[in-house]
């Protein structure tokens, strides 16, 4: 299976799910490839958030090694499950992708976890490492839940 992770910026929220879902998928035997990508281009080929990175490493995950890279329409066609981390990133995912835009493989991460609630994984860019934490911790379970689903 090959899951791909969108946020914004894809230095936030979208690295710490490619990271977390990758060990736990690996954890679990699951033969997945995870990707993440970022619907704006404003950090393309950065490193995750320092405080990504921290937090990440804090739980014995390495995402010091991703770089961000720019959502593209051809994602549709590479990849199963196409998860959101946010309605905004899903309405630029429609802009980008237009007629390729798949709604079958697209869903928002914590729809997982609570199904049809829509909630979104709140962006911690503008806070304090108390909001990574956070959103590590939401992110988390929602993986937990989602290779739970797939085994």
């Amino acid at each position: 299976m090959k899951i791909l992770m969108v946020c914004l910026g894809n230095i936030c929220r979208s690295p710490l799910a490619e990271g977390i879902l990758q060990a736990k998928a690996a954890a679990a035997g699951l033969n997945w490839q995870i990707d993440s990508a970022g619907t704006n281009g404003y950090h393309v080929g950065e490193s995750p958030h320092p405080l990504s990175q921290k937090v990440a490493k804090i739980n014995g995950i390495d995402i010091s090694m991703q770089r961000a890279r720019r959502f593209r329409a051809a994602d549709f066609e590479e990849f199963d499950l196409i998860f959101a981390m946010a309605e905004d990133v899903i309405d630029e995912m429609k802009s980008i992708a237009r007629h390729r835009f798949d709604s079958a493989k697209v869903d928002l991460l914590m729809n997982v976890l609570q199904p049809g609630k829509n909630l979104d994984v709140p962006d911690p860019w503008y806070g304090t490492e108390p909001g990574y934490h956070d959103v590590f911790a939401m992110i988390s379970q929602a993986c937990d839940k989602l290779i739970e689903n797939h085994q």
